[in-house]
């Protein structure tokens, strides 16, 4: 055989081998783009489903009045009393379970090390990570409401919350803090800087954009759980800004009690409410991408 003859065939194989690997390429390719249609299209057939339910009802009228002297079968009546309930109990579990779970991500990551202890704590939050809600919610109705006498109550309500978003936070947290270079914690030590000094001033600030998304995303996960609040909480048509006296309403559970009356009202009023759910989900979403953005290389933070 020829060098010519030779080349032609190493050609040959190359175009061969050229022409299989672009069909993987695409083969792959288009079943990426099929997978995430399948994603995609029942979310988007949820929000068109709510949106165009929901969006006549929400007006003015139902951000700013409560369902308070209004009957089952009225007209009117808004969802005032069930969003600063739902904004309280989130504010008070976010107290609760952010300097909890990031003091515990803290301590797994740079203290821990592998020791009996952060094994042990590892085991126990991702136990804590497969709990179903309505199991937290039933824990806080037979520890505080049950056995320590506690009245039902927005504060009730957030610890159930609490208790889910410990450890969205903490694995977050703790991969955060994971993806921090050593060679800054050594800069830091070679400098003579205490370890919990370093902790505050070097770790903590490169690792903020992850960690504030990943707390902004565990919010979002409980802003819309409805068992624990339906064993904690209970129900009230009134406005009770006080989350720690009284029954104190939140938006998931009034979607889930004005979904069950049988009237054309109360489900326009549930469509209005869940709208104004997944709005608030969405908002919280958006401040995570802005805070991420905002604390990004590129603009120097």
């Amino acid at each position: 055989m020829t060098a010519i003859q030779h080349s032609t065939v190493q050609r040959g194989a190359i175009q061969r081998i050229s022409a299989g690997r672009r069909f993987k390429d695409r083969l792959v390719q288009t079943l990426v783009y099929l997978s995430f249609a399948i994603a995609v299209v029942p979310l988007v057939a949820v929000l068109w489903m709510v949106i165009r339910n929901g969006i006549a009802r929400l007006d003015m009228e139902f951000l700013t009045h409560s369902m308070r002297n209004i009957g089952a079968r009225e007209v009117g009546g808004g969802a005032y009393h069930a969003i600063l309930g739902t904004l309280e109990q989130v504010l008070l579990a976010s107290i609760i379970s952010i300097p909890v779970g990031l003091l515990t991500a803290i301590y797994l990551v740079e203290y821990g090390r592998g020791d009996r202890l952060s094994r042990a704590i590892s085991f126990f939050v991702d136990v804590m990570t497969g709990i179903p809600s309505v199991v937290s919610g039933l824990f806080v109705l037979a520890f505080w409401i049950l056995a320590l006498g506690m009245p039902f109550s927005g504060f009730a309500g957030a610890l159930a919350l609490s208790i889910l978003m410990m450890p969205t936070v903490v694995r977050s947290a703790e991969e955060m803090l994971r993806l921090v270079p050593n060679d800054l914690r050594e800069a830091s030590y070679a400098l003579g800087v205490p370890k919990w000094r370093t902790i505050a001033k070097v770790v903590l600030p490169t690792a903020f954009t992850g960690i504030a998304t990943g707390v902004m995303l565990a919010i979002a996960r409980v802003t819309g759980e409805t068992a624990p609040l339906l064993l904690t909480v209970f129900f009230t048509d009134s406005i009770n800004s006080d989350p720690f006296n009284g029954p104190q309403m939140g938006l998931p559970l009034y979607v889930f009690d004005q979904a069950g009356r049988p009237t054309d009202a109360a489900v326009d009023r549930a469509w209005a409410g869940a709208l104004t759910l997944i709005l608030i989900v969405m908002l919280l979403n958006l401040v995570a991408r802005l805070i991420s953005w905002w604390r990004s290389p590129a603009r120097g933070r």
